[in-house]
């Protein structure tokens, strides 16, 4: 199956980022791909709360939304919007970061809330409090497509092995990663991580991600890592983006994941053990 992960230098702009990401959809229908991924937040990338409370939107008001499932019925191919920024009736007023799995005929088929936030202290002059603007997930989430069972999660998510072996136990066969990765902790550990998942899991693990220094209208401009990756259940580096933004084209077949599972079936081995 022909697929294409696009990488993104979102802006802190929906209306501009979503001009961006449909000419990228187009060019990936235009030479064949039937299965699209894009990045986390590919809707705004700001480091202003007070920014993102000004232009984000529920998912019932959001734009950027409906305008990708119309391009999704349009071309007839399976969309994953990596994760969009919105609004919630959280208390504490915070955002979700949620993940949505488009079909070909423009419907939602499934819906996934970032579980692990991304509360770091990289260096002195790099820190994240994800947590304090988004709001965590409770729920993981397999989605069936007709190709193959995708598992759905979003960028620091990667860190917790137990997450994606869950997802291969409940039948997926595709793990999806949308990032926008630190530039640091992305040289260090990004290709690393998602190797380690399809290996472990014998799944194709899908990484779109964000990329470069990213505008700002409001507060400090971003950077972040790029090299968008497609992991074979084997654990080989299909593809790797680099740091340009685009569209980057792959092959995927569900007889790979056989084969993978059939050398080294670790799925079939996990035991229950008492704790120390």
């Amino acid at each position: 199956m022909k697929t294409a992960l696009i990488q993104l230098t979102s802006s802190d702009d929906p209306r501009k980022n979503l001009a961006t990401v449909s000419d990228y959809i187009d060019q990936a229908v235009d030479v064949g791909a039937k299965f699209l991924l894009t990045p986390e937040v590919t809707n705004c990338v700001s480091s202003s709360r007070d920014h993102q409370r000004s232009v984000l939107r529920t998912e019932e008001e959001d734009e950027t939304l409906p305008a990708l499932q119309d391009k999704a019925k349009a071309h007839g191919v399976w969309l994953l919007i990596g994760s969009l920024g919105l609004k919630t009736n959280d208390p504490d007023g915070r955002f979700a970061n949620r993940s949505f799995m488009i079909g070909p005929d423009g419907a939602i088929r499934a819906r996934y809330d970032k579980i692990h936030m991304f509360d770091v202290n990289v260096s002195a002059e790099e820190t994240y409090r994800e947590s304090a603007g988004y709001r965590p997930g409770d729920k993981a989430v397999v989605v069936d497509t007709d190709f193959m069972p995708v598992g759905m999660t979003v960028c620091y998510d990667v860190r917790f092995p137990m997450l994606y072996q869950q997802l291969a136990l409940a039948g997926a066969k595709v793990l999806t990663v949308p990032a926008a990765f630190s530039y640091v902790t992305g040289a260090a550990h990004w290709e690393s991580l998602l190797r380690a998942r399809a290996i472990e899991t014998g799944c194709f693990v899908l990484a779109p991600a964000q990329t470069g220094t990213h505008s700002a209208s409001v507060g400090n401009t971003r950077k972040t890592h790029g090299h968008s990756l497609a992991v074979s259940p084997w654990g080989e580096v299909l593809l790797d983006a680099g740091t340009e933004p685009g569209i980057h084209i792959f092959d995927m077949d569900d007889k790979s994941v056989e084969l993978a599972r059939q050398k080294v079936p670790s799925l079939q081995h996990i035991r229950a053990f008492d704790g120390p």
